[in-house]
């Protein structure tokens, strides 16, 4: 299994996540934890992710999930050396890999080494087993308008929650994040605690916060 989950943006150490893509270095960009933004920043966000990628030597093509069902995205999503999912809401995130299919084939693909799954921010929070604290800090509307329903079961590939902009970040949801990774600390929760810059990294065995 190989993860790249960046607490912002691609942290300090894209080439981290670079050295991990085999291949043709060729995947797919996620941005529906964004599914709440209007169509042009949308848009431009996306631009942003894609050159973003270009830069650190990826291309990239976006897999717009609402697009999809379990059928079709089977079609679709093919074989890419990576996925990027995008921070944003996770909530929206969850339902929209839920109704399309992508969170079995992603976990599906990961266990059996196939690409890379990277992200950042929401990307991370929902390989998570559970949701449930992040709704202090992502609200659940967006995911009920458009999806008509809220999962706060995570992927169940990392084996706790993930915390991003903790510590010195200055990311607007900081302090929220740090009360919640404060409730999950009190009901002695271990969770992933990131501040912008850092990355969780996964290699098969090798497990690294950097």
């Amino acid at each position: 299994m190989r993860l790249y989950l960046s607490s912002y943006q691609l942290g300090d150490r894209p080439e981290t996540f670079t050295s991990l893509v085999r291949a043709k270095r060729k995947g797919w960009i996620i941005m529906n934890a964004f599914d709440g933004a209007d169509p042009e920043t949308r848009r431009i966000e996306t631009e942003r992710q894609l050159t973003n990628l270009a830069g650190i030597g990826l291309t990239a093509h976006e897999l717009d999930l609402r697009l999809y069902d379990a059928e079709s995205l089977s079609v679709k999503f093919g074989q890419p050396d990576f996925v990027w999912v995008r921070g944003g809401n996770v909530f929206t995130l969850r339902a929209a890999m839920a109704r399309s299919g992508a969170d079995a084939i992603i976990v599906d693909r990961l266990r059996a080494d196939a690409l890379v799954y990277a992200g950042f921010s929401a990307g991370g929070c929902v390989l998570a087993p559970s949701l449930l604290g992040l709704e202090e800090c992502d609200s659940t509307d967006d995911a009920l308008l458009q999806y008509g329903a809220v999962k706060y079961d995570g992927l169940n590939i990392l084996d706790r929650p993930f915390v991003p902009h903790l510590g010195t970040s200055d990311h607007p949801e900081r302090e929220i994040l740090t009360q919640v990774a404060a409730t999950y600390a009190q009901d002695g929760k271990q969770y992933w605690a990131l501040r912008d810059g850092q990355a969780l990294v996964v290699d098969g065995s090798s497990v690294a916060l950097l």
